[in-house]
Order: structure tokens, then sequence, then C-alpha cells
């Protein structure tokens, strides 16, 4: 038993930082064993391996009557190598960079290309299909029987602010003054070719304050750029 525990020491990759390893011993110094339990071992080793089956070393460390050598100098040897300096320079480039991380392709460039011309925000066209589609959830859905009269303060907030490869968007921002007699914020999106089988513009908005199933909460804030 003795013999195969020296065997599989003797294959063992941990660093032992002893002048003599167990694997040079003399030639005339061996003591042949059974052939089947491995290669033979001298005299000496014998209360070295006895020693190494009882000690209770920490994992990764062996304690063999000399200088102690455990996995510990490896890594500290690993971090000041030239190879962690360039595996940190990569890692650290590639996360303050996140930019290069895809190819930039600008819509009109694309495969099906779309160009950047949308109506501004005060556009007649764009500010009816807003009041309409208010009118059909708030009388079909929720039966309140709100509607808007008119609109003041139309400002641009933002054009293609999500970048030059997103699908063209103009961010408006309004009031919407109702029948109830009050003013209500309202955010605005136009849409390139968002409208039925991409034929026309299409508006996406939402009313602070009447947003009752939080599409784009907080307050609207997901449809504003």
């Amino acid at each position: 038993m003795l013999w195969r525990r020296a065997w599989l020491f003797q294959d063992e990759t941990a660093p032992v930082s002893c002048p003599a390893r167990l694997s040079h011993v003399q030639e005339d110094d061996r003591v042949q064993g059974p052939a089947s339990l491995g290669p033979p071992v001298a005299p000496q080793a014998d209360a070295a391996l006895d020693a190494l089956v009882r000690a209770k070393h920490r994992p990764g460390e062996i304690h063999v009557g000399c200088k102690m050598a455990g996995f510990g100098g490896l890594a500290k040897r690993f971090y000041r190598s030239p190879l962690a300096a360039a595996m940190f320079a990569v890692l650290t480039t590639s996360a303050f960079h996140p930019a290069n991380a895809r190819p930039l392709v600008p819509a009109e460039r694309q495969y099906i290309p779309s160009d950047g011309l949308l109506p501004p925000c005060d556009d007649p066209a764009a500010l009816e299909r807003l009041q309409s589609r208010f009118h059909e959830r708030e009388s079909e859905f929720w039966r309140t029987g709100l509607e808007i009269l008119g609109f003041d303060q139309v400002q641009e907030i933002g054009f293609r602010s999500n970048g030059l490869d997103y699908i063209p968007r103009r961010y408006c921002r309004a009031r919407a003054y109702m029948n109830d007699d009050k003013w209500r914020p309202v955010s605005f999106t136009i849409v390139k070719d968002a409208g039925l089988i991409g034929a026309q513009d299409d508006v996406d908005w939402c009313v602070e304050g009447l947003d009752r199933m939080d599409a784009y909460a907080p307050g609207c804030k997901m449809v504003r750029p």
C-alpha cells in the first residue's frame, strides 16, 4: 500500500519546493516492490510518505518536511505575469467601449431602408390621429366620455435619440385640453412607416394620469426618449 501511495504522489502536479524530489532517487537505493503496485520507492521516502498521509494540510498545500509550496504561489506569479496584464487590458477595453460591440448601420442603408423624413410635432395629421385614437379608447373601452378638444405648447423633445440604426422616431410633448375642462400633459412619438402594413407613419402616445394599465409607466416615461 505504501508503494501505491508513493507512485500516486510522484504523478501529482502540485509544486513542492524541496531540494530533492521523490522521483529523483538514486538507482542503487531503490527497493524492488511488487510490480502490480507501481514503480519501486527508496526507503528514505517512507517517512515522508507517512507524514504526507497523516498531515492535516490545507487544500492546495503539501507538507513533506521541507519548504511548503501551494497554489497560492502559482496565483501570485500569474497575477504578476505579462499574460495577466494582457488579459486585464482586453477585458477593460471591451467593458469601457460598448459602442464597438456591434456595427452601426444607419436605417437609410439597411436591407429595408427607412429614411428619416418625418413630419414635425405640430403636424395636423399626427395630432388628429392622436385625438382620434384617444376618443376610440375612452369611448369604446373605458367608457369615460373623455375627449381631447385641442393641443397647446407642442414641442419636440428628441429626434432619432435611440440611434441612427433604429427606426426613425420624432419625440414630442404637448398639453391636451379635454372636455372635462382640464389640461393634461401628453407625450407622443411619430414613428416612421409604423402604420398599416408600413404604408404610412404612425403615432404612439400617452396621456399622463390616464395610463390606467401602466403601459408606459412611470408617468408616460416609456414613450419619451
